[in-house]
């Protein structure tokens, strides 16, 4: 990367800088490969970060099928974890996750947990799991919210056999019928659901997987403690990427649980973080972190700079650490500070191999939480900050009284924050396909066809608040 014109004098955010096209010779966005060079397997460089209210078994696997990585927050007790991995892991990398709900159940049962239209919905399963029908959300939301999903419920023609073929027949055989929404059987078996934009969706992502063909993830966990048991116990389930993640990463704790866990010598990338600086990621590539994660203060929910005025812009701490990184065979992740498709493109102009959201995906369908409808009839899902007092309250809950109000007194962060469901992008796949659509066309202005190529090609410059301001659509009727 580098500046049209003289570098600023000061530090940079996302609404700083602008991406300046080149001549290209890269005949499509469908020409460009987007696959991170960290070694983490993914093949989107996309990363769901390690929040309670983001990242949750479902989520992963949705993630993972289209080539990014989830990442499970170290919160969870070790049963959940445990079972959160298995789930993922037993997860299809074709057919999408289905939503299993009784014949029984009530309409309100499933409005907490689908919304959208006809092409996505929940499948009705008997006390032996055996497919007895289906229901599309759209029928789901226009329902009286006590009637039985039973009695809405569509039955043999919603059925697609998992040998129908590829992408494009699939595609085809549902158009044919007319089919919007289909449950998956393999040999008389439950093995997901489909509709025509995800068929269309296999023949563009590829899904992340492991050497025996499972969907990739990523586990979280603290320096405190016993870093070593937590690792191998991780490693154990099948995790493929270990997270060691503190608000600080420059400290001591980190640098020695750091060094423990990588003289375990477990086969698997090892990230850490936050930082923002050079010196904090050459330290930590040489306590024996491949992945540097970057970023204090640019998150939703994290009020970090307004409570310390400790964090950096996320700009220059990206292409800083990136520098430093790259020049000991590391790589890094920018965490925080993504808004819309271009921060996640200038990240990756930046330096990063891969970019963690956290809020943007809070609002979603597969996100942990049940969908609440406000007053106005929106629906939203609920978030907040590792850092506040309701996370603070979950991880420390069976402290001491006196210890656990102690923490209470310093937390810090959001602890209740409404993130809408965006009707038109309810899943986290609708928010993938607008990512992707935009870091796409980004490669493509600059003439590269993968990520680094894109680095090296890619020309930034700074701009004024009006100049970013310019940039913006406006509302439709002005």
């Amino acid at each position: 990367m580098r500046f049209l014109g003289a570098p600023a004098a000061h530090d940079l955010t996302y609404s700083d800088v602008f991406l300046v096209p080149g001549r290209s010779d890269v005949p499509s966005r469908l020409a460009v490969s987007l696959e991170p060079d960290d070694g983490t397997g993914a093949t989107l460089p996309v990363v769901s970060a390690n929040m309670n209210s983001v990242t949750g078994p479902r989520l992963a696997a949705t993630l993972a099928r289209r080539g990014g990585l989830g990442v499970l927050p170290q919160d969870l007790d070790p049963a959940a974890l445990a079972e959160a991995v298995a789930w993922v892991k037993a997860q299809s990398p074709r057919w999408d996750s289905a939503f299993r709900f009784s014949p029984d159940d009530a309409v309100l049962d499933a409005r907490l947990t689908i919304t959208g239209g006809p092409d996505r919905g929940v499948v009705l399963v008997d006390a032996d799991g055996a497919v007895v029908g289906a229901v599309d959300a759209a029928a789901i939301d226009a329902a009286a919210p006590g009637q039985r999903l039973g009695d809405l419920a569509s039955g043999g023609d919603v059925l697609l056999d998992a040998a129908t073929g590829g992408p494009h027949e699939v595609f085809t055989a549902l158009a044919t019928s007319g089919r919007q929404f289909a449950v998956v059987l393999e040999d008389g078996v439950l093995a997901g659901t489909t509709s025509p934009r995800s068929a269309v969706r296999q023949a563009v992502y590829a899904p992340a997987l492991d050497a025996r063909g499972r969907l990739r993830v990523a586990a979280a966990l603290g320096v405190n403690g016993d870093a070593a048991g937590r690792a191998r116990r991780l490693a154990d389930l099948g995790v493929d990427v270990l997270v060691l993640d503190t608000a600080h990463g420059h400290q001591e704790q980190m640098l020695q649980a750091l060094e423990t866990v990588a003289a375990l010598d477990l086969g698997l990338p090892i990230v850490a973080g936050n930082v923002v600086t050079a010196q904090a990621t050459r330290d930590l590539v040489g306590a024996g972190a491949t992945i540097v994660k970057v970023g204090v203060g640019p998150g939703a929910m994290c009020t970090t700079r307004m409570m310390t005025a400790v964090g950096r812009p996320q700009f220059s701490a990206v292409l800083e650490t990136a520098e430093a990184a790259h020049a000991l065979g590391a790589h890094v992740w920018a965490d925080g500070g993504v808004r819309y498709p271009r921060d996640v493109a200038l990240a990756l102009a930046a330096g990063a191999s891969s970019v963690m959201i956290g809020s943007w995906f809070a609002g979603t369908i597969e996100a942990p939480g049940v969908l609440e409808r406000a007053d106005d009839g929106s629906l939203f899902k609920q978030s907040w900050g590792m850092a506040s007092t309701k996370a603070v309250s979950a991880r420390f809950g069976d402290q001491d009284p006196w210890d656990l109000a102690r923490k209470r007194l310093f937390a810090e962060g959001i602890s209740s924050s409404r993130i809408l469901i965006d009707p038109l992008r309810p899943g986290v796949e609708d928010l993938l396909d607008t990512i992707t659509t935009g870091v796409r066309s980004s490669f493509t202005y600059a003439g590269a066809a993968d990520l680094p190529s894109f680095r090296e090609r890619a020309v930034v410059g700074v701009q004024s608040a009006a100049g970013y301001e310019e940039g913006k659509p406006l509302p439709v009727g002005w």
